[in-house]
C-alpha cells in the first residue's frame, strides 16, 4: 500500500492509501476503514452496492445522506442523474471525498451533525440513508425514534430511510435496536442480513420498502465485481425481534 495522504482532522487521523497493482484507494480513520474505490469512485464495498441497489429500486432521486467518508456512494448517485447532499460532522471528509474518489462538484456537502442538520433544513427528499459511524459504531443520537421522527417530517411520502449497520456476529442485537426504534415511527420496517459471517453490514430500513427485493450489482468496479456479487447474493430479508 502507498501512503498518498495523512491528515490529522478534528475527529482523528485520516490515511488515503492506494493499493499497488489495482490502483484501489481506501479511506481510513483511526485504523477503520470508511471506503474503498477503484480508479474512478466506483466502490469495491458491498454494502454500498447494497444501498445503491435499493435505492435504484426505490426511484429515489433526492437522496440526503449522512454521513461521507470517501462519499463514493453519492459519487455513484449522482452520476445516475440523482441529487443528493451529504452531511458530516468532518470538514475534511469532503475535500478528501472530491480529491481521492471522484465526488462530483454537484454533490451538495455540508460540515453539519446529521440531527442538528435536520432540525434547521426544510427539504423534502425521497430518501435519507444513514451512513454515520463513530469508530464502528453510530452515535446513539442518530439512531434514536427522535431522531427517525426528524427523519420522517423530511421524506416524500413514499420516502424510504435505509441504515448501514456494522454487525459483530449473530448474536448481535443492534440490526433488532435500531429496526424497533425505526418501528416506533413507521409501520414497515425491514432488515437485510447476511447470518453467519462475522464483522458484516446489514442494512435496516423503514418507509415504503416491502416491494423491495435483494440488490445485485449495478455499477460494477474495475475489479472484485464478482466477489461483490457473491457477497449480496448472501444478503436476505431476514425476521427482526423486538428489542427495547
Amino acid at each position: 500500500m502507498i501512503l498518498l495522504e495523512a491528515v490529522e482532522s478534528e475527529f482523528g487521523t485520516i490515511n488515503i492509501l492506494k493499493k499497488r497493482g489495482s490502483g484501489t484507494i481506501s479511506y481510513m480513520q483511526n485504523g477503520c476503514c470508511q471506503s474503498e474505490a477503484d480508479s474512478g469512485g466506483v466502490s469495491l464495498a458491498s454494502y454500498i452496492h447494497a444501498l445503491f441497489g435499493l435505492l435504484s429500486q426505490a426511484g429515489a432521486r433526492k437522496i440526503l445522506l449522512i454521513g461521507c467518508g470517501g462519499g463514493t456512494l453519492a459519487t455513484m448517485l449522482s452520476r445516475s442523474h440523482c441529487k443528493v447532499t451529504i452531511v458530516d460532522i468532518n470538514r475534511s471528509s469532503f475535500a478528501l471525498a472530491r480529491q481521492y474518489f471522484d465526488l462530483p462538484l454537484s454533490v451538495e456537502c455540508h460540515v453539519r451533525d446529521g440531527k442538528a442538520f435536520l432540525r434547521s433544513d426544510t427539504s423534502v427528499y425521497d430518501a435519507v440513508v444513514l451512513d454515520a459511524f463513530h469508530g464502528d459504531q453510530i452515535p446513539l443520537h442518530l439512531r434514536s425514534s427522535r431522531f427517525f421522527n426528524l427523519i420522517r417530517d423530511r421524506l416524500a411520502q413514499l420516502g424510504t430511510l435505509f441504515a448501514n449497520v456494522h454487525v459483530r456476529h449473530d448474536a448481535d442485537e443492534l440490526p433488532d435496536r435500531i429496526a424497533s426504534g425505526m418501528a416506533d415511527v413507521w409501520p414497515e420496517v425491514r432488515v437485510l442480513d447476511s447470518e453467519g459471517y462475522f464483522g458484516r453490514n446489514a442494512i435496516v430500513m423503514a418507509g415504503a420498502v416491502a416491494h423491495l427485493e435483494p440488490p445485485h450489482v449495478i455499477v460494477p468496479p474495475e475489479t472484485d465485481a464478482k466477489v461483490i456479487d457473491e457477497e449480496l447474493a448472501t444478503m436476505k430479508y431476514r425476521a427482526w425481534r423486538n428489542v427495547p
